[in-house]
């Protein structure tokens, strides 16, 4: 049989937006040394950063070990890989293209570790999508830039809690353009991507999965509209026909209201707040959002930059923690998914 080594797991950390809470949430979060037992933490960020944020939030007694070398990582304290040396000037609540930019070099830096497997996993503060933007960074989002940086196919936002698993077919897109977006091709690719996910990510053998129509009522019978009937059906049709067991289209407000989504694994909902909505209301403010699709793991917290209250110390960092808590769940299940079939490998060839 494989030998399993117990090795701690690597939570990258980029910081965010500077001007928002993910200074705040990660320092919250992290806080509490006992999280140092179950992962080694590292936040691509700077001494500075560190030193005014822990001043201006006036939280004490946070250690950590400052290192400009991902070999040089103490797997007992909080890690701090300096990505840059210069202050950077923070406005709190203020969008900004200097902010952008910082978070931009963090996300960067943590992107690079991933790809070359110094960190098992990342998860990424919120940003605000318009600072971030430059010649280096055309993306909607996280979701997309990391997507390319995997050099996948695809993708998958997903909301995860302890109440639900909810994927969305299109992401940061206006709503108008929903409907020329859809397709039963992409509709099938999600479904695909989200049983395996499941299957993967989350340890459940023969996960079920409800796909939602677009229209209100689910099309009516085609009276609202022809998508389920055109689009959606055949795409799920497609689906069982490889042996994924996906049902619907299911109008999305009687599926929410009632009880029924808690019959199913996971949930494929066709655009961005027809999934998130529900999902934000499940989790109460302690869900998270899963890329899934990609060669590495990457979660987040369930919300965004929250100007609003940025530097008055009153983020809640529940999602944030609950991330990294994600995080190193689904590295220990596909390290337990890589073990199982290398073990099986063996007695085949064993046997043979």
């Amino acid at each position: 049989m494989t030998k399993k080594i117990n090795q701690k797991i690597k939570i990258g950390i980029s910081i965010g937006d500077l001007n928002g809470i993910g200074a705040e949430i990660i320092l919250k979060a992290l806080a509490d040394n006992r999280i140092c037992e179950i992962c080694t933490p590292i936040i691509f960020a700077s001494k500075k950063w560190c030193t005014y944020f822990t001043n201006s939030l006036n939280i004490t007694d946070f250690n950590y070990n400052l290192t400009e070398d991902l070999e040089k990582l103490k797997s007992s304290q909080v890690n701090v890989l300096a990505v840059w040396e210069k202050e950077a000037e923070v406005k709190e609540g203020e969008e900004s293209e200097i902010s952008g930019s910082f978070a931009h070099k963090s996300l960067e830096a943590a992107g690079k570790a991933l790809k070359e497997n110094s960190i098992d996993a990342l998860v990424t503060a919120p940003i605000n999508k318009k600072a971030i933007q430059s010649a280096d960074f055309d993306f909607p989002g996280h979701t997309e830039y990391l997507q390319q940086l995997d050099g996948a196919e695809d993708s998958l936002m997903l909301m995860i809690s302890d109440y639900s698993k909810i994927g969305v077919v299109t992401g940061h897109i206006p709503l108008k353009k929903v409907p020329e977006q859809l397709n039963s091709e992409i509709i099938l690719k999600k479904i695909s991507l989200l049983n395996k996910s499941l299957k993967e990510d989350f340890n459940i053998r023969k996960p079920t999965i409800a796909v939602l129509g677009l229209n209100p009522h689910a099309g009516d019978n085609g009276l609202l509209g022809s998508e389920e009937k055109d689009i959606i059906l055949p795409a799920i049709q497609q689906a069982k026909s490889i042996e994924t067991l996906a049902f619907g289209p299911y109008a999305a407000d009687g599926f929410f209201s009632g009880s029924n989504y808690k019959n199913f694994d996971g949930v494929l909902a066709m655009y961005h707040d027809q999934g998130l909505i529900p999902a934000k209301m499940f989790s109460v403010g302690q869900g998270v959002n899963y890329t899934a699709g990609l060669s590495f793991v990457r979660t987040s917290p369930d919300h965004g930059t929250a100007f609003d209250i940025a530097g008055k110390g009153i983020a809640n960092e529940t999602s944030f923690r609950n991330a990294i808590y994600s995080a190193i769940d689904i590295v220990k299940n596909r390290r337990d998914l890589a073990d199982m079939q290398k073990d099986m490998l063996v007695v085949n060839k064993t046997r043979n």
